[in-house]
C-alpha cells in the first residue's frame, strides 16, 4: 500500500488490535454462523460472568485500604453506593418533624412514652422513648437509638416459658425480666442516664401501614402493581427509582436521629446506635450514611458470611463488590463494638475483626473497635448487653464504674407500649397507603431532578456530582487500564482493500472475554469506530461475512471498525435465542434485590464490555487519532451513552440512536434492560446529558434534543449536538456521514 497513511502488511495485521465496536448477535442463522463466529460452533466464551451469580450467602471477605488517602476515596465511593441503593442519593426532602408523644408510663428510675413520628407522606416511625428521671451529669443527656431487628412481635417481644428456661439454664439470662431482652437494654441504658428510643422496623409491632407480609415475606411479583402509572414496592418501577424497604427503613432511622438530636435535653454529640440481627443491619447502615452518631454496637450481624436474608436488608447495588464488614469500616474512626454468636457471625474473631482492627489502627484509633464471640444461639442476651453497656459507658462518657451490672425491671405490657389507640388510630395496611408512600417519594425525586437541570458551569458541576455520580455507581466500573486488556486473534482474512480478523478481546484481571470481528482497511486513517446494535455483529455483516454498506462506508473512508458481541448476545448464547429474562439467584422470592444487590445489572455488564473495547483501542501502541462510538437501537443507544460518559476523553465522536426507548416503560422486574435507578436519575435524556461535551449525534428523540440534553450542552459550552429526525431506514447512513465529517484521511 502507498500513500500518507499506508502501512506494510505486517503492521496492518498488528493494527487489528486497536479497533473496537460492540453489537449483539441474537438468533444467528446457521448459514451465516461461520461468517460471524470467533469461537468454534457450540463453544461459549471463557467468561467468568457466565458462571454462578453471587448471593447473600457468598464470601464477603474484606481487606483494608493500604493508606488513609486511598481509604478516603474508597469510603466516598462505598458511601455513595449505599446511599444510592437505599434511595438516599440525594437525600429526600425533609419535612418539619411533627412527633406525637403520649401515654407516659412511670417507673421508679425512668419513664417510657409512646412516639408516633411521621417521616414522609403516609410513612411513620413508631416506638418507645425511655427517659431517665435523674438529672443529666454533663448538662444534657446522651442518647441511644435502638432499632431491634426481626424478633417476633418487635418491641412487644416476650420469650416463651420454654425458651426462657433454656436461657436461664445457659446463663444467657439471670432475671425474670430477661424474658423481654429488647426492653432490657433500653431500661438499663436509661438507668445509666441515656435517653433511649427503641423504634419499630417497618411491618413489625406498630410499624404500620406497610404490612409484615409485604415488608418481610414478599414472594411474588404483583402484576396489578407493575404498570408505569400504577406500581408498588418490589416492582420494576420501584426498582427504577431505588425505592425499597431497606431504604424506607433507613430513612426512618435518619428521621429518628433527626428527632432525638432535636430534643432540648439531648446532647447531639453523644448519640449511640445499637441493634441486633436486622437491627444490627440498620445500625451500620445508619452509620454508613450519616456522620452524626458517635458510637455503634451492631450485635450478631457483621460477618464475612451471610449478609442478611430479609427483604428489608437487601437492595439493588447494596453489596456489589462490598459487604457488611466494609460497611462497618465506614463507621470509623467512630467507636465500633461487635458481638458474634453460634450463627453466621461465629467466625468474626478470625474473619472480619482482624481486618477491622488493622483498619482502625491505620486511622490512628486502634482502641475504637472491639468484638467478641460467645457460644450462644443468635441473640442479644445479657452477656452481650453487658458488653454493650461497658462500650457505651466508655465511648459516650457516661461515667459509671465498671463492671456495670444489669438489674431486674418491671416490663411494659403490650397495652402499655403500643402507640395506637382510639385517639391515635393505626393507619390501615392497604395498597392505597402503600401507593401513597411510594408516589410521595417518586414525586420528590422528580422535583429534585428538575431542580438539578444545569444552566451554567456551576450547576452543571452539581449535575455531574449527583446525576453523574449516580450513573457511575450504577455502571460500577471505569475505563480499564492500559495493561488490563489483551487480544487473541483466532483467524484473519486478507482482501484486496481490507483485513478481517476474528479475535477475542480479554479483560484479564476480571476474567472476561469478548468475541469480536475487526475490519481494518489498508488505507487506515488512524480512526476507529466502535459500533454496537441491538442485534449483534450478525446485523453488521452479510451472509458471506463481508461488511454491510454502512460499515463499508466507514472502511472506504479509512476508518477501522470492530464489532463485538456483548454479554448474553451472539456467541454468549448457547442456543442462539434472544435473552428475554435476566438471570436471578437461586431464591424463590421474586425480589430483584436478592440478585442485583450482589451482581451488576446486565445493562451495566454490557457497558463494561464497551469500556473494555474502548480501552483496548485507545491505549494501543499505534496511538489512534480518534476512537468513535456508534450505538443505534433501544438497547445499544443507552449502552453507548453510558459507555461514552464513563470513557471520558478516551472517546471522541458519539452517534446514538435511542429508538425513543425509556426505562420508564419497563414493567417486568427481570427485564434484561432493567437498570435500577435509571428513572430516578433522568432516564435516557438524563444519561444523554452526561455525554456533553462530546460531539453527539442523536436520533429517536425528535427534531430537537430533549431539553435536559440541550441544557447540559449549553452549560458545558458545547454546540456539538446534532439531532436527526429523518427516516428510520436512513438512520445508520446519516450517523456514518456525520461521524466522517471532519475526519482526516
Amino acid at each position: 500500500m502507498t500513500g500518507p497513511f499506508s502501512t506494510d502488511r505486517r503492521t496492518a495485521l498488528k493494527l487489528a488490535a486497536i479497533a473496537i465496536a460492540s453489537t449483539a448477535a441474537i438468533g444467528i442463522p446457521r448459514r451465516a454462523a461461520a461468517a460471524v463466529r470467533v469461537l468454534p460452533e457450540g463453544s461459549l466464551p471463557a467468561d467468568v460472568r457466565l458462571g454462578l451469580l453471587k448471593d447473600l450467602d457468598g464470601d464477603f471477605s474484606w481487606q483494608p485500604s493500604p493508606s488513609v488517602a486511598e481509604w478516603q476515596q474508597r469510603a466516598a465511593d462505598v458511601r455513595r453506593q449505599v446511599m444510592l441503593a437505599t434511595g438516599l442519593w440525594p437525600m429526600p426532602t425533609k419535612q418539619a418533624l411533627k412527633p406525637i408523644v403520649h401515654g407516659k408510663v412511670d417507673r421508679e428510675e425512668y419513664t417510657v412514652e409512646r412516639v408516633i413520628l411521621p417521616t414522609a407522606d403516609g410513612l411513620y416511625c413508631t416506638g418507645s422513648l425511655y427517659r431517665p428521671k435523674a438529672p443529666p451529669t454533663q448538662g444534657k443527656y446522651p442518647a441511644v437509638l435502638s432499632p431491634y431487628g426481626h424478633w417476633a412481635n418487635g418491641r412487644f417481644y416476650e420469650q416463651t416459658e420454654a425458651e426462657f428456661q433454656k436461657e436461664l439454664a445457659t446463663k444467657a439470662e439471670t432475671f425474670p425480666s430477661g424474658r423481654y431482652p429488647l426492653q432490657a437494654r433500653c431500661v438499663h441504658l436509661a438507668r445509666m442516664g441515656c435517653v433511649v428510643f427503641m423504634y419499630d422496623m417497618l411491618g413489625r409491632a406498630d410499624g404500620a401501614p406497610l404490612s409484615f407480609d409485604l415488608v418481610h415475606l414478599f414472594k411474588k411479583q404483583r402484576d396489578d402493581l407493575s404498570s408505569p402509572d400504577h406500581w408498588g414496592l418490589y416492582s420494576a418501577q420501584s426498582e427504577l427509582r431505588c425505592l425499597n424497604i431497606a431504604g424506607l427503613q433507613t430513612w426512618n432511622s435518619i428521621r429518628a436521629l433527626d428527632w432525638i438530636s432535636s430534643l432540648p435535653d439531648v446532647d447531639a454529640s453523644r448519640i449511640g446506635v445499637t441493634g441486633a440481627s436486622g437491627g444490627g443491619t440498620q445500625t451500620f447502615l445508619l452509620g454508613a450514611v450519616d456522620q452524626r452518631p458517635a458510637a455503634f454496637f451492631p450485635a450478631v450481624m457483621v460477618s464475612t458470611a451471610m449478609q442478611g436474608g430479609c427483604t428489608c436488608e437487601n437492595a439493588s447495588y447494596l453489596r456489589v463488590n462490598t459487604g457488611n464488614i466494609e460497611f462497618s469500616a465506614l463507621l470509623a474512626p467512630r467507636p465500633l463494638g461487635l458481638t458474634a454468636a453460634d450463627d453466621w457471625t461465629r467466625d468474626l474473631e478470625t474473619k472480619g475483626l482482624p481486618e477491622l482492627k488493622r483498619h482502625y489502627a491505620m486511622l490512628g484509633v486502634p482502641d475504637n473497635v472491639e468484638g467478641k464471640y460467645r457460644p450462644f444461639p443468635h441473640n442479644y442476651n445479657q452477656p452481650s448487653r453487658q458488653m454493650m453497656y461497658e462500650f457505651f459507658n466508655k465511648h459516650l462518657k457516661l461515667g459509671h464504674q465498671s463492671p456495670i451490672v444489669e438489674r431486674d425491671f418491671v416490663p411494659l405490657s403490650q397495652a402499655e407500649a403500643t402507640v395506637w389507640n382510639a385517639e391515635h388510630p393505626a393507619p390501615e395496611s392497604t395498597v392505597e397507603n402503600e401507593l401513597r408512600i411510594v408516589n410521595g417519594f417518586a414525586a420528590d425525586q422528580a422535583a429534585q431532578l428538575t431542580a438539578l437541570v444545569p444552566h451554567d458551569a456551576k450547576s452543571r458541576n452539581n449535575y455531574l456530582e449527583i446525576i453523574g455520580g449516580a450513573w457511575q455507581t450504577m455502571i460500577g466500573r471505569s475505563l480499564p487500564g492500559k495493561d488490563d486488556v489483551q487480544q487473541e486473534n483466532k483467524d484473519k482474512v486478507e482482501g484486496e482493500d481490507l483485513f478481517k480478523f476474528r479475535t477475542l478481546i480479554r479483560l484479564t484481571k476480571r476474567g472476561e472475554e469478548i468475541p469480536t470481528l475487526f475490519f481494518l482497511p489498508r488505507n487506515w486513517n488512524k480512526h476507529v469506530a466502535v459500533w454496537i446494535t441491538d442485534d449483534g455483529k450478525q446485523s453488521l455483516v452479510k451472509a458471506d461475512g463481508s461488511p454491510t454498506a454502512n460499515v463499508q462506508q466507514l472502511l472506504d473512508a479509512g476508518v477501522s471498525v470492530a464489532i463485538p458481541d456483548l454479554l448474553y448476545q451472539g456467541e454468549f448464547l448457547a442456543d442462539g435465542q434472544p435473552l428475554t429474562k435476566s438471570r436471578q439467584v437461586r431464591n424463590p422470592r421474586e425480589f430483584v434485590g436478592y440478585t442485583l444487590g450482589y451482581n451488576h445489572p446486565l445493562f451495566s455488564q454490557r457497558v463494561h464490555d464497551v469500556l473494555t473495547m474502548i480501552a483496548f483501542c485507545r491505549f494501543s501502541k499505534y496511538e489512534p487519532a480518534g476512537v468513535h462510538l456508534i450505538g443505534l437501537g433501544r438497547t445499544a443507544g443507552p449502552i453507548a451513552a453510558a459507555a461514552a460518559f464513563q470513557a471520558g476523553d478516551a472517546v471522541n465522536k458519539v452517534a446514538i440512536g435511542t429508538a425513543g426507548f425509556r426505562f420508564a416503560s419497563l414493567t417486568q422486574a427481570y427485564d434484561p434492560m432493567l437498570l435500577p435507578g435509571a428513572v430516578k436519575y433522568g432516564d435516557v435524556p438524563g444519561l444523554l446529558g452526561l455525554v456533553a461535551p462530546h460531539p453527539l449525534w442523536i436520533s429517536g428523540e425528535g427534531a430537537q434534543a430533549p431539553s435536559v440534553v440541550a441544557s447540559n450542552y449549553q452549560a458545558a459550552r458545547s454546540s456539538d449536538l446534532t439531532s436527526y429526525a429523518g427516516p428510520a431506514d436512513k438512520e445508520a447512513a446519516a450517523a456514518v456521514s456525520w461521524l466522517l465529517t471532519g475526519l482526516s484521511h
